[in-house]
């Protein structure tokens, strides 16, 4: 798996902010869990990272090649990961 990188993703529904600026970039070789309250995100963020949702702002990286932005989206059935 090459490096996942999310960069000052946002989302939202309505006036409701779920993501506001996410950053993380997870190297390969390393686990990464989302932790926290019900309403947080969690959900939002691993949906716009396996592209079923595509996000208001910011950019999904999987190594050099660019999964998503607010412009467009690579479907997910064409970017080699999953969502459990």
């Amino acid at each position: 798996m090459a490096e996942i990188r999310l960069c000052d993703v946002s989302k939202r529904y309505g006036p409701t902010e779920a993501l506001r600026g996410i950053s993380v970039t997870v190297k390969q070789g390393e686990l990464l869990a989302l932790v926290g309250p019900s309403g947080c995100g969690k959900t939002t963020t691993l949906q716009i990272l396996a592209g079923f949702l595509i996000p208001d702002g910011g950019e999904v990286w999987a190594g050099d090649r660019l999964l998503s932005t607010a412009r467009g989206a690579v479907p997910p059935e064409r970017r080699r990961m999953s969502l459990i």
